[in-house]
């Protein structure tokens, strides 16, 4: 492909920078047989045949960008097109490219466009600046994807979705990566960054506006629950662990490496304590005032935090230190009742551990919300209100509230108003009244998440101890507070199945002082089948209750009543029971759409015997020429339980399905299985030595995806000396590869040391 920039541009020679804006006139040129389809950035102005079969196609945007936004194209495509008009009146041209033969799965991605597009212009009153925008999708794109300004690049796995061949969180996933791409037309393009250190002022609040669209869109309840549950898996052991940083870094060697959770989604969080701090109007106003101060700039996270602090009045000073500050708060709240004055007190003190570079950190201001629940579950009012928010600004601070005739059960924290770690001594029964009256949907959630961690973790600890997994026993009481639970019908199906969702063992080993991985897996399937014995028959009820009466839809609805059966179907199967096995066989047969086929094919692949390699091999027989179908089948295997799992996802590694090359095969193959807490964390060190092997092979065909299966290296230091011994000894081989590049030195060299 050869591509030629306006004289204009020539002219004006700069600095790949992201403060270095320029319009752009593009002319793409390539053989037309071999690249019928040539594009850029902007609005088509010209295009014809040249000699020798070849074609030409000019485009236009006239709007200033920097460099990292140019995109050109030139492929053999298939188009979806479609049109949108604006609230304005103006219509736009709308199109998604995609590999020939594709294009019956790309309808649901032209609907998330559009419906981005409509809520961005409810939301913020941004329309669409360009009369065409376009997405195209490629297979082997090492990005999710890519806002290049009206031309977005994209991974096919966030564009490619059809029932049968792309599951409901497929669907979800789908419409948030393409609301965050268009959303950065505004948020990233329009207004850039200043330098690469301010990269979360475009990713965070970007993030924080998907999040936003995702709630909208779809169950509120269940957005943030998950959304949260992404954080503490991944942002908080982050802001743990060698590669700890700032929202806004302060230094990098390779800026690829700070393409992270913590400029990401810790990002998306203190835009949304801003939010929470100065309420929805002001922060529109807020939204509103950053636009016409910056529209057309490279700004940074300052310029962004002014505005709303203008719209406000809100002084936001103290609040800065989100920015500055790596590491993730923790605040300890202590709650006194005085019977006679009739006075609930919280004490908060709030800490944050050193991180590198930085010994001691300064107070932050932390939004907490709080409710108080009485021994009857109702609300304790304050001024006539429920629910206060509380700003912690102090190492040590007191919150009285008055008029509180019996000891509360305190909600803290709720919606999870801040991204910090709360401890506060909840007693089981606590937890079981907070779970059964919380009326904050997020609290809910987290008093089971709380109460079932503490059971796991105590299990763990008791194995580890050398108690017998026989000598295990479980509160009934739990039993009793589950089983009202699953025989609500007020509760949505969705939120439903999220309260009876168990941690993850990565969650859970963050709360460790020294990970077992072995026990902690042998106690969480304790407790798991623990609670299929106890409910077995409310469990089978609601999953026969459940079973499809309409055609499949990726609706709030139906996405719900799907979760919360093969929530059902999992559980059932931690029996071991051909009865259970049986049912997951009949799903796996009789479904019709991916997720319910593949929730069962996930159950029988991790049962012991032959019917997860008998499902395993009829899943590929079908379903081999669907790439993405196929990185499923990987993933399937490469997260599996089973004894044999690291022998087996060798030998893929070295088949023929297998692509090093291809993104999405090593994501799904090498880095889910580093994700893998029981296997990759082998006592024999037998998972660092393969990640490590394969670290070193990557690096010279795609050193940013090496530097990412570098990063399950992160928490290697939890774990008892015969663990660190075997990662240590796998980081320092990759050290030792010749040629290593910066991206994978920086993240193993950090994490050494």
């Amino acid at each position: 492909m050869q591509t030629a920039i306006s004289r204009s541009a020539k002219r004006r020679a700069f600095d790949d920078r992201p403060d270095v804006m320029s319009c752009y006139t593009a002319t793409v040129r390539a053989d037309k047989a071999a690249f019928p389809v040539l594009l850029a950035n902007g609005n088509p102005l010209t295009s014809g045949d040249e000699a020798d079969g070849r074609h030409y196609a000019t485009w236009v945007d006239p709007f200033p960008k920097p460099s990292y936004l140019f995109a050109a194209v030139a492929a053999k495509l298939d188009a979806l097109r479609d049109t949108y008009r604006t609230t304005s009146g103006r219509e736009v041209q709308l199109a998604i490219y995609v590999e020939p033969g594709k294009l019956d799965q790309c309808p649901h991605a032209m609907d998330a466009l559009k419906r981005s597009m409509r809520w961005d212009e409810k939301t913020f009153g941004l329309e669409c600046d360009l009369d065409h925008y376009m997405i195209v999708a490629v297979g082997d794109y090492n990005m999710g994807a890519m806002e290049n300004k009206g031309l977005n690049i994209f991974n096919t796995k966030f564009v490619l979705a059809r029932q049968d061949t792309a599951t409901d969180n497929d669907f979800l996933a789908i419409d948030r990566v393409v609301a965050h791409e268009y959303f950065h037309n505004w948020t990233g393009n329009r207004v850039t960054c200043r330098d690469w250190f301010q990269l979360s002022l475009k990713e965070g609040l970007t993030v924080f506006r998907d999040q936003q669209f995702g709630s909208d869109e779809h169950n509120r309840y269940t957005s943030r629950i998950q959304d949260v549950r992404q954080l503490r898996a991944i942002q908080f052991p982050e802001d743990a662990g060698p590669m700890a940083h700032p929202v806004r870094p302060t230094s990098y060697l390779e800026i690829n490496n700070f393409y992270t959770p913590t400029v990401y989604d810790k990002g998306a969080e203190v835009v949304r304590m801003i939010h929470t701090l100065i309420g929805v109007d002001a922060f529109r106003r807020g939204m509103d005032t950053y636009f016409s101060r910056h529209d057309g700039q490279a700004v940074t996270c300052d310029d962004f935090v002014a505005a709303m602090a203008d719209a406000s009045g809100f002084n936001f000073a103290p609040f800065m230190r989100w920015y500055s500050q790596a590491g993730t708060p923790h605040v300890r709240v202590v709650g006194v009742h005085d019977a006679t004055k009739q006075t609930y007190t919280l004490t908060m003190t709030q800490s944050c551990a050193p991180s590198a570079g930085q010994p001691n950190k300064s107070s932050y201001l932390i939004p907490i919300t709080v409710a108080l629940f009485d021994p009857d579950g109702q609300a304790v009012l304050q001024n006539g209100k429920a629910v206060q928010v509380l700003l912690l600004t102090q190492p040590v601070q007191d919150f009285v509230f008055a008029n509180v005739a019996k000891a509360p059960v305190p909600s803290l924290l709720r919606d999870f108003s801040a991204p910090v770690i709360l401890d506060y001594e909840y007693s089981d029964s606590d937890l079981l009244h907070l779970l059964a009256h919380d009326s904050d949907a997020f609290n809910r959630w987290e008093a089971g998440q709380r109460l079932f961690g503490r059971l796991i973790l105590a299990a763990a600890n008791r194995l580890t101890a050398g108690d017998p997994l026989s000598s295990l026993v479980w509160p009934p009481q739990l039993v009793l507070a589950i089983r009202r639970l699953l025989l609500d019908t007020q509760i949505d199906a969705g939120y439903k199945a999220e309260l009876l969702m168990l941690p993850s063992e990565s969650t859970l080993a963050e709360q460790m002082a020294i990970v077992d991985a072995e026990n902690l897996y042998l106690a969480r399937c304790a407790f798991g089948q623990f609670l299929a014995t106890s409910l077995t028959r409310e469990f089978a009820q609601l999953y026969h209750a459940l079973a499809p009466t309409q055609a499949y839809r990726p609706d709030t609805a139906g996405v719900g009543q799907r979760r919360l059966r093969n929530l059902c179907l999992s559980i059932l199967n931690e029996l071991d029971e051909a009865e259970y096995h049986t049912l997951a066989q009949q799903q796996f047969n009789q479904a019709d759409n991916m997720t319910d086929q593949f929730a069962a094919l996930v159950v029988l692949a991790n049962a012991p015997g032959d019917a997860g390699r008998v499902a395993l091999a009829a899943f590929y027989e079908r379903w081999q020429a669907e790439a993405l179908v196929v990185d499923k089948w990987l993933a399937v295997q490469s997260g599996s339980r089973l004894p044999n799992t690291l022998a087996e996802v060798e030998r893929l590694a070295q088949g023929e399905i297998f692509d090093i090359r291809n993104p999405n095969k090593v994501y799904a193959l090498i880095r889910n299985f580093g994700a893998n807490h029981r296997h990759f964390h082998a006592a024999d060190g037998s998972g660092y030595r393969f990640m490590a092997k394969h670290i070193a092979i990557l690096d010279p065909i795609n050193p940013q995806v090496a530097s990412r299966l570098a990063r399950s290296f992160d928490r290697w230091k939890r774990f008892d000396a015969e663990h660190q011994a075997h990662a240590r000894a796998a980081l320092e081989s990759v050290l030792q590869v010749p040629g290593l590049s910066s991206g994978v030195f920086e993240i193993v060299d950090k994490s050494l040391a």
